[in-house]
């Protein structure tokens, strides 16, 4: 037993009451959810002590947080920090609560809006959730009837008087129920509900807690794109899970505040608001003192943030159950007035340490543990509960009634069963087939329309061919008259048609709500990405170059492909990411604008990565990578070869040998192209290494050209039989030898039992520079022939 719970009841009985402004009926509600996220923290101790237990990151000294979700509505989404059990705690309360006295009305009003009778038609039309807590009953009768008898039994011992008033059935069922969510999280049951066991997470489809880990501010990005799709779903007439009326709640460490993903995020979201864009965003920073080990200075959090022009800042010590739900009500209240970002400081304390492995003796002084041990919330609560007449056995007894409720819960999870198998672990991450002949065929349909041929030049589809550019710039268009609620977005990808003339007249076509420019941060231009494909928007971001790609990365491995994962596909954020990129650019260059390197996607699980390089090739996979993000919520990475944009010639000037007409056929994920039929030797290439290997196959007899087209998940069944026709493989990688494409292609073929004579050509680990210099670094046309003539002889 820690002494922060050891000496729990004699602190309570030395506390003096403090008057309160709230009524009693909600303190004890917000008491109760406190109670349920600190004994949940102790019982995760337990349950890894015996074996059964796997995440001891707790949220005790933060439970202030349960304030913050009463003062907003359980219909908020929330992007939560890993500290906020009892913020998930008060929220299941409060949904179940209202629903129970009130309906759906009273469901989609916070505690502030309750005093201020404030409306909102479409929030309060929303009722989704609060039932289906209630519903779920485990083993020996539900949560709430468990606490109920906790709590008798521990009156009769301690003689309270009974003035300490209980939360309803309904609130204690529900977060009964999320106390057991959160115990089968630390357990890893596949039963728990959100992730099956995959990671301790707060996630709720019906309580709007959309799953995150948090651990780095990683998530601040994609609530500052919840918060900007609010009410750009609402302007495009998109169907969106947010009342048109809510605020977005994201919170998160001190720490975490000096990453540069949360200054990212925050810029960003400040940037939008200067400029009259809805950003309705609360940031809430838990602001304990210290990272781990490593003390924030005091008054950091406030210095950094509390002065920024914009940004309206409160402050609340979040050990005051009263202040902070004060503070917090008229945090929230500015926000959905105003529809502006606001930042709300939370003095709070760390208890316990960082994790249960975390021994903080060996940094911090036996003075600085009791200061802090003084000033936990739930002694704060409890000054508030003496100030309303409880009694100090009343408070134990809750205290301990909880205790017996959670180690209730706690010995029926442990043992559950957990995933066994890797089939199992990965099962999220499997891609659904897209139906042939429905999404890819409403697209096509759209080329008709006047809005689409008037986005590009030439006309209609499959009057005249067209470069890749042109293919590319069509299919957009096609999609933007298919889906209403796609948008395309990025730098320079509006008025300036995209550096080099990708998008050009989207804007105009489509108007600048669907298409439109971003600020320079790659970071915020996937969180956008991020939010708005948990809106119900469709986004296909730009970043303007690949080697961009590598300020925001974790963007995609860390928040974007791992969402399904976490959520069992409960919450899904489709997405279609446009990247300029490869070398070979004339006249322009150097390591930025020509980058090489595609090994940091190559390993995300889960993510698509199409690599087209003929015109309808690169028409038809966007029509296929947009479908499979809209049907199965899909994150496509979709790479365009720069050097062929505007490439019309093949083997010799005016030949017209790379222009395409548009198509009317889309490409299945994972399906490659074969050219040719020689018997000698198969090219395995993709990118810029298909129209080079071309013609040296022109040169070659007996040579067949497999262009691979998808890089994740590579085309497996097609390269093992083009490879088997001709007992020969060379693979043309245009990316570098280390970390790149040839590498997965070679072990892939060895993996099917390939026995035939394999070699590769790569460009050279190597940045590329700038002018005629990069044509020593980047795999030339002479390097492919050489390899190929070795292989045939």
């Amino acid at each position: 037993m820690s002494q922060v719970d050891e000496l729990f009841p004699e602190r309570v009985r030395a506390l003096n009451p403090v008057p309160t402004t709230h009524p009693a009926e909600l303190v004890s509600r917000l008491y109760d959810a406190q109670l349920g996220s600190r004994h949940a923290d102790l019982a995760a101790r337990w349950l890894q002590s015996h074996g059964h237990g796997f995440y001891t990151i707790g949220s005790s000294g933060h439970e202030g947080n349960a304030a913050v979700a009463a003062a907003l509505r359980p219909t908020d989404p929330a992007l939560l920090h890993y500290r906020s059990g009892a913020f998930y705690l008060a929220r299941a309360a409060q949904a179940a609560e209202s629903e129970a006295t009130s309906g759906s009305a009273a469901r989609s009003a916070g505690v502030g809006d309750e005093k201020r009778e404030h409306g909102g038609g479409s929030a309060e039309e929303r009722a989704d959730g609060g039932g289906s807590a209630e519903e779920r009953e485990h083993g020996g009768g539900r949560a709430g009837e468990r606490a109920d008898a906790g709590i008798v039994a521990a009156r009769s011992a301690g003689g309270a008087t009974g003035t300490l008033p209980l939360p309803s059935p309904a609130a204690r069922s529900a977060a009964g129920d999320a106390l057991r969510d959160i115990l089968l999280g630390v357990a890893a049951a596949t039963s728990e509900p959100i992730s099956g066991g995959r990671h301790k997470v707060f996630g709720r489809h019906d309580l709007a807690v959309i799953p995150q880990t948090s651990t780095i501010a990683s998530h601040l990005p994609r609530a500052m794109g919840v918060a900007f799709s609010i009410a750009r779903a609402g302007k495009l007439g998109v169907e969106s899970p947010w009342p048109a009326d809510a605020i977005v709640v994201t919170s998160f460490g001190d720490a975490s505040a000096n990453h540069s993903t949360a200054a990212g995020a925050i810029n960003a979201a400040l940037h939008a608001s200067y400029q009259g864009i809805p950003m309705p965003l609360l940031l809430v920073c838990e602001d304990n003192g210290i990272g781990i080990s490593v003390r924030t200075p005091d008054g950091w959090i406030k210095q950094a943030y509390g002065q920024r022009p914009g940004l309206r800042y409160f402050d609340a010590d979040g050990t005051d159950l009263d202040a902070t739900l004060t503070m917090a009500t008229e945090a929230a209240t500015f926000v959905r007035r105003n529809r502006r970002p606001a930042f709300l400081r939370l003095r709070t304390v760390r208890l316990l340490g960082h994790a249960g492995s975390d021994v903080e003796a060996a940094y911090r002084t036996p003075a600085e543990i009791i200061a802090d041990e003084e000033l936990d919330p739930l002694l704060g609560t409890a000054r508030i509960l003496l100030g309303t007449g409880c009694s100090p056995a009343e408070i134990i007894d809750r205290y301990e009634a909880k205790r017996a409720e959670v180690m209730e819960l706690a010995r029926e999870v442990a043992g559950l069963p957990q995933l066994a198998s890797a089939e199992a672990v990965a099962a999220p991450l499997r891609l659904a087939k897209v139906p042939e002949d429905s999404l890819p065929s409403k697209i096509l349909g759209a080329s008709s329309s006047p809005r689409s041929s008037a986005a590009t030049s030439p006309g209609p589809a499959t009057e005249e061919p067209l470069t890749l550019s042109q293919s590319i710039n069509r299919a957009l268009a096609d999609v933007l008259t298919a889906y209403p609620e796609s948008i395309v977005f990025g730098e320079d990808v509006g008025r300036k048609g995209g550096v080099y003339g990708v998008t050009r007249g989207l804007q105009k076509s489509f108007g600048a709500a669907r298409v439109f420019d971003t600020l320079l941060d790659e970071q915020s231009i996937l969180g956008l990405a991020l939010g708005a494909g948990v809106s119900g928007l469709l986004p296909l971001p730009e970043i303007q170059y690949l080697a961009y790609l590598h300020n925001a990365e974790d963007q995609l491995r860390g928040e974007a492909a791992s969402l399904k994962f976490f959520s069992q596909g409960q919450y899904r954020n489709p997405m279609v990411l446009r990247i300029a990129g490869y070398g070979y650019q004339k006249g322009f260059g150097g390591h930025f604008h020509n980058d090489d390197a595609i090994g940091v996607l190559r390993d995300i699980p889960g993510l698509v990565i199409a690599s087209p390089s003929r015109p309808d090739d690169a028409a038809a996979m966007l029509h296929t990578c947009t479908a499979a993000a809209r049907h199965d919520g899909a994150v496509c990475v979709y790479l365009e070869p720069i050097a062929l944009y505007h490439r019309r010639d093949l083997h010799q000037d005016g030949d017209a040998g790379w222009l395409a007409p548009y198509p009317t056929e889309h490409v299945p994920i994972g399906k490659a192209r074969t050219y040719g039929d020689g018997n000698e030797l198969t090219l395995v290439t993709f990118g810029n290494g298909v129209p080079m290997s071309l013609r040296v196959a022109e040169r070659l007899p007996g040579v067949r050209v497999l262009d691979l087209r998808w890089l994740a998940p590579l085309p497996t069944e097609d390269l093992l039989r083009e490879a088997n026709a001709t007992g020969r493989v060379l693979v043309v990688d245009e990316t570098r030898r280390s970390g790149g494409v040839s590498e997965g292609v070679l072990a892939a073929l060895v993996d099917a039992g390939f026995t035939g004579r394999m070699a590769r050509v790569t460009s050279e680990d190597c940045f590329v520079p700038l002018g005629a210099a990069a044509q020593h670094v980047l795999l030339s046309e002479e390097t492919i022939e050489k390899a190929a003539r070795e292989l045939l002889s």
